[in-house]
């Protein structure tokens, strides 16, 4: 399985991944065509070689236009959603920052939907994480796997003032996770960098037992005497089925309707998706009095749950609605685009027991395929399925 390990012996952030992504392999100007894919100008990014106390590190310099407006988690989304990334880049990138969201809410004893970011709505913060997400995709990566996290010591400045190391946020976002600091004094892992690691890695502390690939380094923008200030990755390959599977925690939320019109519960299904839920469907009941009804069910992330819950109680006529927290198991997806002779298309791919990979052609997009063409919809996705298996056999 394609490993990627997360040495974070000096921290880690989001311009040291994105460098070290490139360092162990990403083509930095593939990484930028795609990264054009989120439709969001005002950026640049200047990688260069630079020297970290011995240690060739590549410096990822994200240069930015100044912006005076705040994002919430929901513009934030609206940009992922709306961009031309493939669906891997999206759904992965939604999740960092909704766990950003999460930890920024917790600290400030706000709902999601109300916080504004200032580091992480930042035009430079969406930058890192998406970019983050195309390396991890370009690489092919299958597990993620991190050390413990060097935070560093000492106080930095923030937008509310001066906060001790960790900051408040870093600290929800590692909370049960392995950390440790030194006499390295300031602020060894931002926010962004806690939220990629957290999101990604299903495993932190010793390296796992792999087959080495490569190696890469990517340097932060500081300085230190005798010790290098860089974020090691590395590439490699390990064994074992159980790691296709990763665990999640979601809220399930349920109510009970017997007096909506099938347009209204169409309408909040579609509204339900708009809005990032994970699945959305309804279930045949019978309710008081004899009555038929619809047992309307939402599953979502724990920062969705505030804003599913004013959908149902906007959108429905219900009067209450039941939240339960379910642990959710599924195999590891990732999306491999591939060229076939009606277009790229992409296909969600999952790793099953055993090492077997099958893969899905995506509907929609062999769906606008087919109508472009004008040839039968099972042709496209034949010749979709076509050039996978001849990936895979190549």
């Amino acid at each position: 399985m394609r490993t990627l390990y997360f040495d974070c012996f000096a921290g880690t952030s989001g311009d040291m991944t994105l460098g070290a992504l490139v360092s162990v392999g990403v083509d930095p100007y593939e990484l930028l065509k795609r990264l054009a894919l989120l439709d969001v100008p005002g950026y640049a990014i200047d990688f260069s070689t630079v020297d970290r106390s011995g240690i060739s590190a590549t410096r990822a310099h994200v240069r930015t236009e100044h912006q005076h407006a705040h994002r919430h988690l929901g513009d934030i989304h609206q940009i992922i959603r709306a961009s031309r990334l493939s669906d891997g880049v999206k759904e992965r990138a939604a999740k960092i920052f909704s766990r950003l969201a999460e930890a920024e809410a917790r600290v400030h004893n706000m709902p999601v939907e109300r916080i504004h970011f200032h580091e992480v709505g930042a035009l430079d913060a969406i930058v890192d994480v998406v970019g983050a997400c195309i390396g991890f995709e370009m690489l092919g990566i299958e597990r993620f796997a991190c050390s413990p996290l060097h935070v560093g010591s000492g106080m930095v400045e923030m937008a509310h003032g001066r906060f001790p190391v960790p900051p408040p946020a870093v600290v929800e976002l590692l909370r049960g996770k392995p950390v440790y600091a030194s006499d390295i004094t300031g602020e060894l892992v931002t926010p962004t960098g806690a939220a990629i690691v957290s999101t990604v890695c299903d495993s932190f502390g010793q390296m796992p037992a792999m087959r080495i690939e490569r190696t890469g380094y990517g340097a932060g923008a500081r300085e230190y005497e005798r010790f290098p200030n860089v974020l090691r990755v590395i590439l490699g390959e390990t064994e074992g089925a159980e790691t296709n599977v990763e665990t999640e925690k979601l809220i399930l939320l349920e109510t009970n309707i017997d007096d909506a019109s099938p347009q209204i519960l169409g309408h909040v299904m579609e509204q339900a998706f708009a809005a990032d839920a994970l699945d959305c469907f309804f279930t045949s009941v019978q309710m008081k009095k004899n009555r038929p009804g619809v047992l309307l069910s939402i599953l979502c992330a724990p920062a969705e749950q505030r804003r599913m819950e004013e959908l149902l109680f906007t959108e429905t006529t219900t009067l209450g609605v039941r939240a339960t927290e379910v642990e959710r198991r599924a195999l590891r997806r990732e999306i491999v685009r591939v060229e076939t002779e009606y277009g790229a298309i992409d296909v969600k791919v999952r790793r099953i027991p055993h090492g077997m990979r099958d893969g899905t052609p995506e509907y929609e997009q062999c769906r606008a395929a087919a109508q472009k063409a004008n040839v039968p919809l099972r042709v496209v996705e034949e010749a979709t399925r076509a050039a996978f298996r001849e990936l895979n056999r190549s």
